[in-house]
């Protein structure tokens, strides 16, 4: 027999195979399967839900947990909720984050003037690199011309100002420094919760596991029939709390990893701005020699 043949007669094997089969599935059950091989409405899809979680064994799983164990299963949904709500919450404020930050460096970068913006007035809601910006800015129009705050006369002061000394540019840097901190601050807020998240739900399915396997020992033993029949469904009802829990640890931990990696690069880009500010006000405002500027704090 040629290789060609044998292959032919695989494929005819296999193929009634998968006919017979899927006849067989379909005539058992012919609401979650018509005849056309399409879900036609909502009543099949959730029939067909059902079936795979029951085939599946976790209702079977669920009905013989203990209270303890639908106790911890409880904690564990809590969990995810803030979980995912925490998620969804920062990709949201990053993802505008990022869109802010993109237009506020367009326009910065369209101005050889670094306190353009700040005489204009201009806003960036959400942009973490302008709140560094306008720290940086008020710090030095302090030390410029006296106060940081901006009217009719703001350029024509500014044009008149003295340069400042290379001891006030440190005081700005620090301002920059320190804005740069409190944002990456607020933009890791409520990490904490999903880092808990992470780290926490293995161990309470773990609990949840190990109880509910000492009472079904403990149920087996009282009733003096140790046989696989009596301890199957006590320990089905035990391992659902550590198969919950992996499934709310496993999506945090990915979205966990995804944001922290997204704030980092947030912060770097905060870093970089504020070194190109820096340096942008030492080529214009700092006076490198030894005179001094009369306005301190």
């Amino acid at each position: 027999m040629t290789e060609a043949t044998r292959t032919l007669c695989s494929f005819g094997f296999w193929h009634s195979f998968v006919i017979r089969h899927s006849t067989f599935v379909i005539a058992a059950n012919p609401l979650s399967f018509p005849r056309n091989g399409a879900i036609t409405y909502a009543g099949n899809a959730e029939m067909l839900i059902a079936t795979l979680l029951a085939a599946g064994g976790l209702l079977f799983a669920f009905d013989h947990a203990t209270i303890a164990g639908k106790l911890v299963l409880s904690l564990l949904a809590v969990v995810s909720i803030f979980s995912w709500s925490i998620m969804i919450t920062k990709l949201r404020v990053i993802r505008f984050a990022r869109q802010q930050n993109a237009r506020f460096l367009k326009a910065f970068r369209q101005d050889r003037q670094p306190l353009r913006l700040f005489e204009k007035h201009a806003r960036f809601p959400g942009s973490p690199v302008f709140n560094v910006y306008r720290a940086g800015c008020e710090e030095m129009t302090f030390h410029l011309l006296g106060s940081p705050e901006v009217d009719d006369t703001f350029r024509a002061r500014l044009e008149i100002a003295d340069k400042i000394s290379p001891a006030q540019m440190g005081a700005v840097n620090a301002t920059m420094e320190r804005a740069v901190g409190e944002t990456a601050l607020a933009l890791e807020s409520q990490m904490i919760l999903l880092a808990t998240a992470v780290s926490g739900s293995p161990f309470l399915g773990l609990l949840g596991t190990v109880w509910g396997v000492m009472d079904a020992f403990t149920g087996v033993a009282e009733a003096g029939s140790p046989s696989l029949a009596s301890m199957a469904p006590g320990v089905s009802g035990a391992l659902i709390t550590t198969v919950t829990a992996l499934c709310v640890a496993i999506p945090a931990m990915f979205g966990y990893n995804f944001l922290v990696t997204s704030i980092r690069g947030i912060i770097v880009e905060m870093d970089n701005f504020a070194a190109e500010l820096a340096s942008e006000f030492e080529h214009k405002y700092v006076d490198h020699g030894s005179r001094e500027s009369v306005f301190r704090r």
